[in-house]
């Protein structure tokens, strides 16, 4: 009877044209929007070597759990329960496990994969073998309060604010197929706030890795256009540091963000606007400070499917084989 895992796994030793041997990747829940970006982002890399299962065998968790023990790398984009599932299953594994799910955002074994954040952040994904992919949403807001919190500009106690637009893309095929129906309810026309009870998933990673003592309110909204994000966060002066200015947080910003991935603009709008669609189908992310010196606005905008999610992945994936963090992205 045909093996088709036996004969994948012939390749797990391929080498690529340099002589170097290729890093096996498998991505466990490939089908949906997040994974399919990955598979495209990987696919012509000659560094990579994807593993891949039978459409029946997606269903069979000891033909998936196979794949994750002989992978070098394993992507796990599937939802809360059966990533959490899949881990245990894994148990102590050698596998560099990558979780875009919410499971392991906030558990303190885990790395938290946002290597932009800091030098810290960067060395801890290198070493780990249990990594967490930020959210899309919680990505902007983290990038925005995190190096204010860490330089004191910032105080855990501040009471924040955080509003973000994004593409229906992130609502999965679901989703998607409601907005790209031509029948539609013609109220998904117009932008639609979500998460109205406050408790939205991705409010305690917000609240973990900036070390705020509290939540931020948060307002998502969700409007007719495939990909894209903007986060905004409004402060008022009086809630920085004594004697710390708007000039302070644009200082802050262009010192933790130099890119490749996460640059500072000092001027992002196009003509008086900034579109939540301007990086859209990129894995970059642009941060700015907006307003006065009064009332200020932080912002950051990015693709909810490039470094909301896929992105990050694969820049920690970079990281842990041994590359250059923006090998293969799009920016």
């Amino acid at each position: 009877m045909y093996n088709y895992a036996e004969a994948i796994f012939t390749y797990t030793d391929e080498v690529n044209i340099m002589g170097t041997k290729k890093t096996t990747v498998f991505i466990d829940g490939g089908a949906g929007t997040t994974g399919l970006r990955i598979h495209e982002r990987l696919a012509t890399r000659d560094d990579i070597e994807l593993l891949t299962i039978s459409e029946e065998q997606r269903k069979d968790p000891s033909a998936r759990l196979e794949m994750l023990i002989r992978s070098d790398v394993t992507f796990l984009c599937l939802p809360d329960d059966a990533a959490k599932e899949a881990v245990i299953a894994a148990g102590n594994a050698d596998t560099v496990i990558i979780d875009t799910s919410t499971a392991h955002r906030t558990v303190e074994s885990w790395t938290y994969g946002f290597p932009d954040l800091s030098g810290e952040f960067e060395a801890m994904v290198r070493e780990s073998k249990r990594i967490s992919v930020p959210g899309c949403h919680a990505s902007g807001f983290i990038a925005l309060i995190y190096p204010l919190i860490k330089s004191g500009i910032l105080d855990t106690a501040a009471s924040l604010s955080c509003f973000s637009v994004t593409g229906y893309s992130g609502g999965g095929k679901k989703m998607i197929a409601e907005y790209e129906n031509p029948d539609r309810d013609t109220l998904l026309s117009t932008p639609r706030q979500y998460g109205l009870t406050q408790q939205h998933k991705h409010l305690r990673e917000m609240k973990y890795i900036t070390g705020l003592d509290s939540f931020p309110i948060f307002c998502p909204v969700v409007a007719a256009f495939y990909s894209g994000m903007h986060v905004t966060v409004p402060l008022h002066s009086s809630m920085l540091k004594s004697g710390c200015t708007v000039g302070d947080i644009k200082k802050i910003y262009k010192s933790a963000y130099g890119g490749p991935v996460v640059t500072y603009s000092d001027d992002p709008a196009q003509n008086g606007f900034i579109a939540a669609g301007t990086l859209s189908g990129k894995d970059s992310m642009i941060i700015s400070v907006l307003g006065n010196d009064e009332r200020i606005i932080l912002s950051a905008v990015y693709d909810n499917l490039g470094k909301g999610a896929s992105g990050t992945a694969i820049e920690c994936l970079n990281l842990v084989s041994g590359n250059a963090i923006d090998k293969g992205l799009e920016l």
